[in-house]
């Protein structure tokens, strides 16, 4: 999965997802704006910068999101930072949020930059260690569902997605909140063809999304994208053990609901 990408898109469409999670209020976003900055020595980007407006107090957040481990990643976001701080002299404040899956992938800050903690200005986030809440909000549910198990994902997912529907106002923003969530299934549930993820979690036509096309590129799905009727029929058990009925697998993959009651009585016997 392409996680780091995910993580910045979310970010950049809920701005409070971040401050969420560094255990401040989600309203904090609204003071922020989300960017890639480029850092000009190294030909490279930054791909995670909360910068408060001008006339703002407030500290630049510099954030990384790492799911594999990498002996360089201090050294490497430490030097961007401080390109960063050289070429644009911003006169604030600032802080360094490492996001991590897991706490084991993190290799530990290099005693160059120990003294660096005792200003407080480096935060971690251990994905696999937040707390769950019983009524989590979208954007934090997005973030549970990337490092969620693949049984429980099922059921938040399909949550999200439901309260996705039913909170979200702006159709704009509901309608990337959706393909979000939608592109953290298809890397997630790589075993699964589009019928049945369509099924599973009550999507649109997956198809015809972008998010579809570029894991199909990518050979994500392992060929049995094409819609095909043996394909089709060789989701149905799997259908039913997520407790579709007949006649709802028979309308989401568009076949006789004949060929589908066969499928499932070769299954029962």
């Amino acid at each position: 999965m392409k996680t780091d990408s995910i993580f910045y898109q979310m970010f950049q469409t809920f701005p409070g997802i971040f401050f969420e999670l560094i255990g401040q209020s989600s309203t904090e976003g609204n003071a922020y704006e989300f960017k890639s900055v480029e850092v000009k020595e190294t030909a490279k980007r930054i791909d995670g910068v909360f910068v408060p407006s001008k006339q703002s107090r407030k500290p630049i957040y510099f954030v990384e999101v790492q799911f594999q481990p990498d002996d360089i990643f201090y050294y490497r976001l430490f030097t961007e930072i401080f390109l960063y701080l050289g070429q644009n002299k911003p006169k604030k404040d600032w802080r360094a949020v490492a996001v991590f899956c897991r706490r084991s992938i993190d290799q530990a800050v290099p005693i160059e930059y120990q003294r660096l903690l005792l200003s407080q200005q480096v935060q971690w986030v251990y994905l696999d260690e937040l707390e769950e809440t019983a009524n989590p909000s979208v954007g934090l549910g997005m973030v549970r569902l990337v490092v969620e198990n693949e049984d429980t994902a099922q059921t938040l997912a399909r949550q999200l997605i439901q309260k996705a529907q039913q909170e979200l106002e702006d159709e704009a923003l509901k309608r990337k909140v959706l393909e979000l969530i939608e592109t953290i299934l298809v890397y997630k549930f790589t075993q699964l063809s589009r019928q049945e993820l369509e099924a599973m979690f009550g999507l649109s036509d997956l198809k015809q999304t972008r998010v579809y096309q570029e894991a199909k590129e990518e050979g994500k799905l392992e060929g049995k994208l094409e819609g095909k009727l043996e394909g089709k029929l060789e989701t149905v058990p799997r259908l039913l053990q997520q407790g579709l009925s007949v006649e709802q697998i028979a309308e989401v993959l568009e076949l006789d609901i004949e060929a589908v009651r066969k499928v499932a009585q070769q299954s029962d016997s």
